[in-house]
């Protein structure tokens, strides 16, 4: 992904944790299952230039997802958690349909690539 000494952090909330969050940063109501905080964007990206940023989870979002989608409880952290960590890395799904398209391709190859590792 071309940032291999690039840290982040991983902030595990429910959703009451999470939607402050939402509603704080996004002027969105309710919960969402994961929101992503880059830091190598804007004033303080100069501060530590090795810190992608902050990927925030909902557990209880993951839960409920994973439970209606029959996916077990783990891929869908993993899911998520390489969905943020793209957001950081200048992914975005909501702007032009090429691309989400793009998103989608480096998600769904990302992830696969995590569960051969996990010997899946």
């Amino acid at each position: 992904m071309g940032c291999p000494d690039k840290e982040l952090s991983l902030v595990l909330l429910d959703d009451y944790g999470i939607t402050r969050l939402n509603k704080e940063f996004f002027r969105r109501e309710g919960p969402t299952n994961v929101i992503s905080f880059p830091m190598s964007e804007g004033p303080s990206s100069a501060i530590n230039p090795q810190l992608l940023g902050d990927v925030v989870i909902s557990l209880e979002r993951a839960q409920e997802e994973a439970k209606k989608s029959g996916t077990p409880f783990e891929e869908r952290l993993d899911y998520l958690l390489i969905h943020g960590i793209l957001h950081l890395l200048g992914y975005d799904h909501q702007g032009s349909k090429t691309d989400a398209r793009r998103m989608r391709r480096k998600q769904k190859k990302l992830f696969v690539m995590l569960q051969g590792m996990a010997g899946k």
